[in-house]
């Protein structure tokens, strides 16, 4: 168990909602592990959508933040301290895995059963590109039933979770048809789905890609794609959203992870290791940046067309 630190840590967070001017560097007081918690020195920490979403302030209904507020929800990172009940981490564990905000800092506090230990060929960059991106993944193919023999279509597949997704898939068995921008249609054939373009026209290429049809969707872009998703699966209870709040309640659609979802942390990241292990997991990174360029990470991020995950390296 560890004893309450006084000294303070360096982080990037921000007191106001914004733009990506609001987010300063910051000292924050070095966190003391709770009942159930560890307390991480972080070596890297992933960058995802819901991070610019937040701190501009367009979920606040949603996720409401006590300023001053530290982005990050992925990290990777060595344990320094664990608290009460805490048997399975001591210090010096190399340990990546999902946090409750707060990642972009060089200490976090995490659940003990979140984290899964880091395999040594798996670098820092990558095992904090994989927590959300995993889980995510994992969730949705478990809240969508989708199974061997499917036929799966994915909007805006190349992305982080997109790409951990589609291998995901394939190991079990699913035929993945993934929208993404041209640029990256051989890179989704790689990652072994069958690329569509965005935009008008697209019910046409799905079908001419899918002849025998859609059994589920996921909608990871929130651009809009709902109506016809839903249309292409055969009804609402066919088709997830991870990205439009707005259009699941409009059509009826399933919407996974909002306040309130429950993750499946430990079991995602283990069949991710696993596939890492055997050679059947890649892992792309679109861009690795130091933590005092947060705010181009995230100014990226919300541009979208990403291959891969955004990064941030602290230690």
């Amino acid at each position: 168990m560890s004893n309450v630190r006084s000294i303070s840590a360096k982080a990037v967070g921000f007191s106001e909602y914004g733009g990506v001017e609001v987010l300063r560097p910051v000292e924050v007081e070095v966190p003391a592990p709770g009942p159930g918690q560890v307390r991480i020195a972080v070596r890297a920490a992933g960058v995802n959508p819901l991070d610019h979403k937040v701190r501009s302030g367009a979920l606040a209904g949603l996720f409401p933040i006590a300023f001053p507020a530290v982005s990050g929800h992925e990290v990777a990172g060595v344990v320094e301290a664990v608290g009460e009940g805490v048997t399975e981490w001591r210090a010096g564990d190399e340990v990546f895995g999902g946090v409750d905000g707060g990642g972009y800092a060089e200490y976090v506090l995490a659940s003990a059963g979140r984290l899964v230990r880091r395999p040594a060929a798996l670098d820092w960059t990558r095992a904090a590109a994989l927590p959300v991106a995993a889980e995510t993944s994992w969730r949705s193919l478990e809240l969508l039933g989708a199974g061997a023999g499917h036929t799966l279509l994915v909007h805006a597949a190349a992305g982080g979770v997109g790409t951990v997704l589609l291998q995901f898939a394939r190991a079990r068995g699913i035929r993945v048809i993934g929208t993404a921008s041209e640029a990256n249609h051989g890179y989704l054939r790689e990652l072994g789905a069958v690329p569509v373009a965005y935009g008008e026209g697209l019910a046409e290429r799905v079908r001419a890609a899918a002849p025998e049809g859609v059994d589920r969707v996921l909608d990871g872009a929130g651009d809009g794609v709902l109506p016809l998703s839903v249309e292409l699966a055969g009804g609402a209870e066919n088709v997830l959203t991870i990205a439009d709040l707005a259009g699941a309640t409009e059509h009826g659609v399933r919407l996974s992870g909002g306040p309130g979802t429950i993750t499946r942390d430990r079991p995602a990241l283990e069949e991710a290791v696993g596939l890492f292990e055997t050679g059947g997991l890649r892992l792309p990174l679109h861009r690795v940046l130091p933590l005092a360029q947060a705010a181009e990470a995230q100014a990226e991020s919300a541009r979208g067309h990403l291959r891969g995950k955004i990064v941030l390296t602290v230690a």
